[in-house]
């Protein structure tokens, strides 16, 4: 609906936008060139930020940007993940069969990781969603960092959650695993000029044939959202949806603040 009626050719702030064609801010490569820092050192990250301020998006484009001759990304995105599920979805990832005991999976994990060592490639581990991470888990993520007992690293490890993982590991008894991180990057909202570009670089990757937001929308959106991408998005899309069922290629403030009421404040 939305690409027919206003020429789009896709949906501009759904979740398939090419990360090549996303704004870029300054907090954004900071935070990029921070995960890069840690590939490049094989170190151990701490990637935090509120709900739906682009940590995410940022890994995936860091990801899709790295030298793929050089590093192997795994990516693992688990609500409830133990150690022998992080091992099960490393493993497969890399094309083995993990073996059905934890301690087994483990050392072939060790294995594998020293065999993409051996071919002058550096694994990346991603751990996304690691607020949630439990505190066995948190320890296996050590024993991950103490594969050679300090003298070297063979993988580096990236673990990005919201802000309360920051806080967590704050605690004593997380200290040991906090004393091995190498470099910390807290991700931020958008200010309100960033809010503006953002909009605007959204559209035109899906081939906008005009602007469609005013300024007053865009100041509109800004001032519900907070500069939070995602709650952007949501309110963006349900403006665009109002508009093409109103016949109306244009959306201003007064859209913004009827879709908000009636949609988002309940």
């Amino acid at each position: 609906m939305l690409e027919s009626f206003f020429g789009f050719t896709g949906l501009p702030f759904g979740r398939n936008v090419d990360a090549a064609c996303l704004m870029r801010t300054e907090a954004w490569d900071e935070m990029d060139e921070r995960l890069r820092h840690v590939a490049r050192t094989v170190g151990f990250g701490v990637f935090t930020g509120d709900t739906g301020t682009g940590k995410t998006t940022a890994l995936r484009r860091f990801a899709q940007d790295l030298d793929a001759r050089k590093h192997r990304v795994l990516y693992v995105c688990d609500s409830f993940l133990t150690p022998r599920n992080f091992y099960w979805e490393t493993l497969h990832q890399l094309g083995h069969t993990p073996r059905f005991y934890r301690g087994d999976a483990k050392r072939q994990l060790q294995k594998a990781l020293a065999d993409l060592v051996e071919d002058r490639k550096t694994p990346v581990i991603i751990v996304d969603e690691a607020h949630l991470l439990s505190k066995e888990m948190l320890e296996e993520i050590r024993f991950l960092l103490n594969l050679h007992m300090d003298s070297r690293s063979s993988l580096a490890l990236i673990i990005a959650g919201q802000t309360e993982l920051k806080d967590r590991l704050k605690l004593q008894i997380h200290q040991a695993i906090a004393g091995r991180v190498d470099l910390r990057f807290h991700l931020g909202p958008l200010t309100a000029e960033e809010t503006a570009r953002y909009v605007r670089s959204h559209l035109e990757a899906v081939k906008s044939p005009g602007e469609i937001f005013t300024k007053a929308a865009v100041a509109m959106l800004y001032e519900y959202s907070g500069g939070i991408p995602r709650k952007i998005n949501k309110v963006a899309t349900a403006c665009l949806m109002s508009a093409a069922c109103s016949q109306s290629r244009l959306v201003d403030d007064h859209v913004v603040r009827v879709v908000v009421a009636s949609e988002f404040e309940m």
